[in-house]
């Protein structure tokens, strides 16, 4: 016969109430040092940690607001709807991925652009949105940033794009690839004119954005441990059968190696892009 009586563990009722009495959604673990944030905390410091700094994804909505005079700008070309003109059909079809991705968002693309001033100087900018579909990059995407550069060129303005994108949008095909040479093509008729572009790079930045405006910047500024490159680590490492150096698609890393030309915290990216347009 036993000593002790095994008894089975329940909960006290008190406990269970307390516990359903909690809503969801109110912290949020941090990757980067393992400390358990307030969300309210977490927005008001831009979604940069504040033990250790880890940046968060920023929304693109939020990241203008935040480096643009009084929180204000003002959006362009806010309708505009990407077609699904391939018919593309795979696990799911484009049509619905679109479909949830604008629930998700409340976004038409990955992309927000308007006009607005930082320190006191009018810019026409853009910031794409990861959370539709990773920020990519279709037809939309590109005529969007290309809007955003002819209105700097018509209003003699700088123009600074603010980049967090997987790549270019493969449902889109072909007509997602040709949207690399169209922004570029729009970047060489604002540097003939003398207008500066200034391209930030987020986490992550990577394939057909990068490898086309993304990179064109006069002046290229990073979000501090962005991954950034063309294709991913495991691509290149079986193509070139070489093991890549440690830190190898970091902003730190390519600040290093000279692609990047500054490395700026969330937090001073407002107060850096004002100085760079009065010194440009």
């Amino acid at each position: 016969m036993a000593v002790f009586e095994r008894r089975k563990y329940e909960p006290r009722k008190e406990a269970k109430a307390r516990a359903r009495g909690i809503p969801g959604g109110l912290w949020t673990k941090c990757p980067g040092c393992g400390e358990v944030i307030y969300n309210q905390v977490l927005k008001k410091n831009l979604q940069v940690c504040p033990k250790c700094s880890h940046h968060f994804t920023l929304g693109a909505r939020e990241r203008l607001t935040s480096v643009c005079d009084g929180g204000k700008f003002i959006e362009h070309d806010a309708g505009m709807e990407a077609v699904d003109v391939l018919q593309f059909k795979g696990v799911a079809s484009y049509a619905s991925k679109l479909k949830a991705n604008r629930k998700k968002t409340g976004l038409k693309d990955a992309i927000i652009c308007g006009l607005g001033k930082i320190g006191g100087r009018e810019v026409s900018l853009a910031a794409l949105e990861f959370a539709f579909l990773g920020g990519s990059m279709g037809a939309v995407v590109g005529e969007k940033v290309t809007r955003t550069i002819e209105r700097g060129l018509q209003k003699k303005a700088p123009v600074i794009v603010f980049s967090a994108s997987g790549g270019a949008r493969m449902y889109e095909g072909m007509f997602s690839l040709m949207q690399m040479a169209k922004t570029s093509g729009a970047l060489a008729k604002l540097g003939a004119a003398g207008l500066p572009f200034v391209s930030v790079l987020t986490n992550p930045t990577m394939a057909g954005v990068m490898a086309s405006f993304a990179s064109l910047g006069d002046v290229i500024l990073a979000e501090p441990k962005a991954m950034i490159g063309f294709a991913g680590a495991r691509v290149i490492r079986e193509t070139t059968q070489q093991e890549l150096p440690k830190g190898f698609q970091t902003s730190e890393f390519l600040h290093e190696h000279g692609l990047i030309d500054m490395i700026v915290p969330r937090s001073e990216m407002k107060e850096t892009l004002a100085r760079l347009l009065r010194y440009l």
